[in-house]
């Protein structure tokens, strides 16, 4: 979300996807994170464990240098058994769990997507015209709604189909903005050369639109 000033760590200890189906070893939580757009703060996770068994977390927010870090004991202290039943869980789990993980992957992409379509908008404002934003705005409504009732399918088809129309509506930008410069060369031109009043050309700025980083999650 926009403005997040924490974020949680979970450590775990395991083979499988998803983060139930594995030991939890301890949470810790990191403060002081600069409000920033979702998406924009990036955090580090190291993992170190020494000669006697104990594993030390750290993570770190790139953009403050603020740090916290956890120390968890015993995490080393599984029997053998105990750790051929979890090699042969995740084995036997591959497939469901390889599924579930692609779905939850899905349904990240599809939310990061309604975000940056929504805001795309929003920033454009009228530099496009408006047949070209009704069609985005439709696409995204409808991958939104999609994406709440987790329906997968029609997640997957939406998805393609709302990029396909934002790199739509990004081209008609430039394409306009192209026709601005165009148009305002002559008139510069004949200022100048007329009586002298005034010199240059004035050109339209290319905007520059923002992409928000897709996070990483790091187990």
């Amino acid at each position: 979300v926009d403005g997040q000033t924490n974020v949680e760590i979970h450590v775990l200890q395991g083979e499988r996807e998803m983060a139930s189906d594995n030991k939890s070893l301890g949470t810790f939580r990191l403060d002081g994170i600069p409000p920033a757009p979702r998406g924009v703060p990036q955090i580090e996770v190291t993992f170190d464990i020494d000669a006697n068994g104990i594993l030390s977390v750290t993570a770190k927010d790139k953009g403050s240098g603020k740090e916290q870090s956890i120390s968890i004991t015993g995490a080393s202290t599984l029997s053998d058994s105990e750790v051929d039943k979890m090699v042969k869980d995740a084995e036997s789990n591959a497939s469901a769990d390889k599924e579930k993980r692609e779905r939850i992957d899905l349904k990240n992409e599809c939310e990061t997507l309604v975000y940056q379509a929504e805001k795309q908008l929003g920033e454009l404002g009228d530099k496009v015209d408006a047949d070209a934003k009704t069609k985005v705005e439709d696409k995204r409504v409808k991958l939104q709604e999609a994406t709440k009732e987790e329906n997968y399918d029609s997640m997957k088809t939406l998805k393609d189909e709302l990029q396909q129309e934002l790199y739509t509506l990004g081209a008609s930008v430039y394409q306009q903005e192209g026709a601005q410069a165009g148009g305002a060369a002559p008139g510069a031109d004949a200022g100048a050369n007329g009586n002298g009043a005034s010199s240059g050309a004035t050109g339209g700025g290319a905007s520059d639109d923002v992409i928000d980083a897709e996070f990483t999650e790091t187990k």
